[in-house]
């Protein structure tokens, strides 16, 4: 079953009753009373939005209101929808699911001595949903066996091997960048709106490299149409047991993860929050996100705010030390 039927199956199952009362605010209101909308800043059928759609129909059973999730792509990397979620209401009607992405696009900006379009401190991490090691992935009528061989390849013809990305700065050209200054090589980076298009391109041989996360790629792998040469993880994954590590094969300072994490604005009041907090914990362990994860090769790896907050705080200065160390790259 591949990822667009398991998502349609999901949305046919049976609702569950709410596991939580609404929450009587102080205004009068009780929290939701509307629509809540879960912005993905990348084109549907990337990681954020493996995370966001099973997610979303989850919460919308617990929390008894529509959750819609809103893909708000542009800008690269996903800045146009992380500003977008940065600047609504801190009201929890408009939530952010997201990547790692979140704190690189700032300090990118700020490199490049453009107008940085938001800031991480305008977040509140309500929890992390998936975290999956990059893959490092190549079209099945590629020469390349393994990364030794297309390492080799790119050593000899300099900027020559277009990879894909789902945008500058994003996670996917981050972890490119990584593995390119370890080997000593240079690619081509061709940039896209988000992941599934560099999917896309990569499965049309427009480009011949691209890094993602286990979830996205398992099933064209599965299909033949793309091999896989490494993983940016510290250790194998169970779904690509035989997929070495970079580490294995010499590469002792390239380790990357995609994760995909919830935000809501820093100044929603505490009530929401704890709210939304049960919400995901609950939604995270129902049978039907555990199964859809991972059949998708992504299982739930759930972390509630403030374990997530000091992950982000860890990630993300590792992050904006290697766009530092990376510099100025197009």
């Amino acid at each position: 079953m591949n990822r667009r039927e398991l998502l349609k199956a999901a949305a046919a199952l049976p609702l569950a009753p709410a596991a939580f009362p609404t929450l009587a605010l102080a205004q009068g209101a009780a929290y939701p009373s509307r629509n809540i909308t879960m912005i993905v800043p990348f084109p549907a059928g990337g990681q954020a939005d493996l995370a966001a759609r099973p997610v979303a129909l989850a919460m919308e059973k617990i929390l008894g209101k529509p959750v819609l999730v809103d893909n708000r792509a542009g800008g690269g990397g996903g800045s146009v929808g992380n500003a977008a979620a940065a600047r609504a209401e801190p009201d929890g009607y408009t939530l952010l699911m997201t990547l790692s992405s979140l704190a690189v696009l700032p300090e990118a900006d700020r490199l490049f001595d453009r107008p940085v379009a938001y800031e991480v401190s305008q977040f509140a991490p309500v929890a992390r949903v998936l975290a999956d090691p990059t893959i490092l992935a190549v079209p099945a009528s590629a020469p390349w066996k393994t990364l030794k061989d297309f390492v080799e390849d790119a050593k000899a013809r300099p900027g020559q091997i277009p990879y894909g990305s789902s945008g500058p700065y994003g996670t996917l050209h981050i972890a490119m960048e990584m593995f390119a200054a370890s080997a000593g090589i240079k690619l081509q980076h061709i940039p896209f709106r988000g992941a599934a298009p560099a999917l896309t391109a990569l499965l049309s041989d427009t480009v011949q490299a691209l890094a993602s996360a286990p979830g996205v790629l398992k099933q064209q792998v599965d299909d033949g149409k793309l091999r896989v040469l490494a993983n940016w993880g510290a250790e194998r994954i169970p779904s690509f047991p035989n997929l070495p590590t970079f580490k294995e094969l010499g590469y002792k300072d390239v380790e990357f993860y995609i994760w995909a994490g919830l935000f809501a604005q820093s100044a929603l009041p505490a009530p929401i929050m704890a709210q939304l907090r049960k919400a995901v914990a609950e939604a995270v362990k129902t049978p039907e996100v555990v199964k859809t994860f991972e059949n998708a090769g992504s299982p739930v790896a759930y972390l509630d705010a403030p374990e997530f907050s000091k992950f982000v705080a860890e990630d993300s200065a590792r992050l904006i030390a290697a766009v530092k160390k990376i510099g100025k790259v197009e």
